[in-house]
């Protein structure tokens, strides 16, 4: 074996030592909790436009946060799921409700 054969062997060798371990990174669940005061429509309309989910899946969300206090929007990275948290949050107080929505890292 030349010299140069070896050389670019122990360099591979050193390249697959020195890689890092890739994980994935965390997952969140963002959630929105039940109130007694904000419209079952708005929650939908919420679950439409930042969940893209259909008229049927928001409708089955919604009923979900009314009839067991709260409901899974999605699973996300941290980063995705802070800012869907503030956005419709936000919405939410632009049009005068209470309603809330959360992360909680995911299982």
């Amino acid at each position: 074996m030349s010299q140069k054969t070896r050389r670019r062997q122990e360099a591979e060798h050193i390249a697959e030592a020195d890689k890092p371990e890739l994980r994935r990174p965390p997952l969140y669940k963002v959630m929105l909790l039940n109130d007694d005061y904000t419209p079952m429509e708005f929650v939908v309309e919420i679950l439409e436009v930042f969940f893209a989910f259909g008229r049927e899946k928001a409708t089955q969300i919604m009923l979900q946060v009314h009839t067991q206090g709260k409901g899974v929007c999605g699973v996300y990275t941290r980063d995705i799921a802070e800012t869907k948290v503030v956005q419709v949050n936000d919405y939410a107080r632009q049009h005068e409700h209470p309603l809330l929505c959360v992360m909680e890292e995911s299982a």
